[in-house]
């Protein structure tokens, strides 16, 4: 016979824990234990239950009490009903403890989870409240056993495990082009296509914010330069016959008419036919200007999931060598640099300069002008972040100059870091695709076993972590080696397995469930009718297999972290190409799209570290912060030079396919320096890494507009205000207050050390 737990769990039978559960109720009796009447209750219970395939605790229970109340110990029963009482309030408990702190909007690793939402309003909380109840059903009923016992002992986590139920998938890079031109429907009523650069952007906007609700990741736009450039051309005309109207003269012949170059000028003593193009020039670049304007706007303002959050949204750009493509990258550069508002620093949209020789990285390149604009906007406004097509595994063998749709075999990125590019099934690009849902493997917890059984094996005693090295025999070496990479491949595989288990759910959506994701914007969905399956489609998104705190496994197994031992930075890149490894052998079981991930942990940032700490104790370099670091990272309170940082985390990168990230924490006020920007993307060049920004200090006076680099600035030097607004980036976004920001991650900022690129002044 089997038992229906409480939570929905399927348990065998036991009368022990009858025997047990009267026993107890008798101890709180004057007259004592008996536990001959406790067997024979139980053993009438059972016959009760006889001829039964399954009952539930609740049937149990209520035998119980009757039983008891047939005997002569009906004291008992009372104490069995208090006790049964008092185990119900205090399974409540701890739920109700949470919930209060939601609703009395306590600053904890809860409601923090998230820093770019706001759990403090009424759309917040209930957010929260959803997603705390929505996490223990998920391990009841969704998850295998081997998975959920993995997670419970903190193995792995899995990640937007609260968004798991709703089928939903993580992100999307959006071909905007589709929207723009055959319109969309969100909603009541629908969008027409676009016929000038306001609505482009508008639409632009509407299409991240309406997809950011089918979906519980981020949004990007691929090749915004690209796909807004048609628009430039539009409003041109637009503008052409605003002057046709006011003057009553026919410019039609000027409709095709080429400018080589969209760029504001004194109309002075132009005359005729160069006066018409040069003011219509003028008014367009107006206008795509103000429309960049609202683009930002919007992004830092509308809200998505229920009206407590802005878009996670990203644009990548920089390679349209076009005039309509280059006045788009100018005028968002240059709205980014003015800023939002009364000029503060935008948080959204996360932008991405996509770097490539021959287009904007040579002086000789035609974008290279707007290479140098980017440097300069990044140095103040932290955007753009780089991305580096020319790295081995960035590049497209089907790429080509002169193709004006060339953006399709570009790689680009969210701008967290998750990146999406290679396909088994279609071609390889980052348009209309994104990933489906990751989970983290805890590298240290392994790391800190496999050394205790390898001493154990040895029968060695030593403490674990900094300075560890002098204690490790040759022989500990080889067997803690041995132990911990078969532990890393059992975890690997249990994470495998519960990502396809995770996708075969996700496939028994359909498509009306995401209205506009699966109407055309992701790749393959437009043949989809509404009560089709999702499955056909779903394959060419990404499964992620990440993990994280590589530098603190490697103080257990080495002593010492792989920016300062070669043999530790040996042994991390065979640990995470293991990883990579992995990903491939699943890719090919599978069929699907595996690929290995370079954590962007937030919220997991501290979870992991505060449950080992508690299960080890404190272990010098590893347990003894509040956070692990971020994937392959050098840590961040380690001080070193950019050019050493980048040697030791270049080759991680393209063991990442799922995404990954090169951070420079830079010391002082940028903004008069973006030589040092320039700087970094040369390291990201030189060293063949594939993404990678720069961390700074904004604070800005929000009364009077005074900015500095000073991350403790408190009153404002010029009018005396307090009110004072600074910018940090938490790991591939911005925060504009640190009050969002969760404990660990709060504990990795204070630890953050600057690094020298190199340049004068930086």
């Amino acid at each position: 016979m089997q038992v229906v737990k409480r939570d929905g769990r399927i348990v065998d039978y036991n009368p022990e824990r009858i025997v047990k559960a009267v026993m107890l109720a008798m101890s709180h009796t004057p007259a004592g234990v008996d536990i001959d009447l406790a067997n024979k209750v139980a053993a009438s219970v059972e016959k009760s239950l006889d001829g039964k395939i399954q009952t539930t605790v609740y049937e149990i229970q209520d035998l119980v009490e009757k039983k008891l109340m047939g005997t002569s110990r009906k004291e008992v029963a009372q104490e069995y009903i208090t006790y049964r009482y008092n185990r119900d309030v205090a399974r409540k408990s701890k739920t109700k403890e949470m919930f209060l702190e939601i609703i009395e909007a306590k600053a904890n690793d809860v409601t923090r989870e998230n820093a770019n939402m706001n759990a403090d309003t009424p759309a917040g909380m209930m957010m929260k409240f959803a997603s705390e109840t929505t996490k223990p059903f998920v391990d009841d009923f969704l998850l295998s056993q081997e998975a959920r016992e993995a997670q419970q002992n903190g193995y792995i986590h899995i990640h937007d495990k609260d968004y798991y139920p709703t089928k939903s998938l993580t992100c999307l890079q959006h071909p905007l082009d589709k929207i723009l031109q055959n319109g969309f429907r969100a909603g009541h009523g629908s969008s027409r296509p676009a016929k000038r650069i306001e609505t482009a952007s508008i639409i632009g906007c509407i299409s991240m914010e309406t997809v950011q609700n089918e979906m519980h990741g981020g949004q990007a736009i691929p090749a915004f330069d690209f796909y807004l450039a048609p628009y430039v051309k539009l409003t041109f005309i637009e503008e052409l016959k605003k002057i046709e109207d006011l003057l009553g003269k026919d410019l039609s012949r000027l409709y095709d008419y080429q400018p080589k170059e969209y760029e504001k000028k004194d109309l002075g003593d132009l005359k005729g036919e160069e006066r018409d193009i040069q003011a219509a020039i003028n008014g367009t670049v107006s206008r795509v200007h103000q429309a960049m304007e609202a683009f930002i706007h919007n992004m830092n303002t509308i809200h998505s999931r229920g009206g407590n959050q802005v878009v996670f949204s990203s644009v990548n750009y920089g390679t349209d060598t076009s005039p309509e493509g280059r006045c788009i990258i100018r005028e968002m550069l240059l709205s980014t640099e003015r800023g939002v508002g009364n000029g503060e620093t935008p948080i959204f949209p996360i932008q991405i300069w996509k770097k490539k020789r021959g287009v904007n990285y040579l002086p000789e390149d035609p974008n290279y002008d707007l290479y140098k604009l980017a440097c300069k906007v990044t140095a103040k406004r932290f955007f753009p972040n780089f991305i580096n097509l020319d790295a081995t595994f960035n590049r497209s063998d089907k790429w080509k100059a002169d193709d004006p749709n060339r953006y399709i075999y570009e790689c680009a990125t969210m701008g967290c870091r998750t990146r999406v590019f290679a396909d088994r099934h279609g071609e390889n690009t980052s348009v209309g695709r994104g990933n489906l849902s990751f989970t983290t493997v805890n590298l240290v917890k392994l790391a800190i076993e496999s050394a205790y059984e390898a001493q154990e094996q040895l029968g060695l005693k030593f403490e674990l972590g900094r300075g560890s090295e002098a204690n490790m025999t040759p022989a500990f070496k080889k067997a803690v080696r041995k132990i911990y990479l078969e532990k890393l491949k059992k975890y690997t595989d249990v994470a495998a397995r519960q990502l396809y288990d995770r996708y075969k759910f996700q496939c028994t959506a359909v498509a009306k469930q995401f209205p506009l994701l699966m109407s055309g914007l992701w790749v393959g969905s437009e043949n989809l009718k509404p009560n089709d399956s999702v499955e056909p489609v779903l394959k060419h998104g990404t499964l992620g297999i990440g993990f994280i705190g590589l530098a603190e496994a490697l103080t257990v197994l080495t002593g010492k972290h792989h920016g300062e031992s070669d043999d530790a930075q040996k042994l991390g890149l065979e640990i995470v190409g293991q990883i990579n490894d992995a990903c491939s052998e699943y890719s090919e079981k599978y069929d699907l799209n595996y690929s290995c991930l370079a954590t962007p942990a937030e919220g997991l940032s501290g979870k992991f570290t505060k449950r080992d700490r508690k299960e080890y104790g404190t272990i010098l370099g590893v347990t003894d912060k509040d956070y692990y670091t971020n994937s392959n990272h050098v840590p961040v309170w380690y001080k070193c030079t950019a050019k050493h940082k980048a040697e030791i985390e270049a080759p991680y990168h393209a063991l990442t396919s799922g995404g990954h990230i090169f951070y420079i924490e830079l010391d002082g006020d940028a903004t008069h320096n973006p030589d040092t920007i320039e700087a970094v993307v040369d390291l990201m060049d030189k060293y063949n890494m594939g993404y990678g920004s720069v961390n700074h200090t904004r604070s800005r006076c929000m009364q009077c507009g005074f900015e500095n680099a000073d991350a403790n600035l408190t009153e404002c030097p010029m009018c005396g205000g307090t009110d004072i607004d600074t910018i940090q980036r938490i790991t591939g976004y911005l925060v504009g207050t640190t009050s969002r920001w969760n404990n660990g991650k709060l504990a990795e900022l204070k630890d953050r050390v600057t690094h020298d690129t190199g340049v004068k002044g930086a």
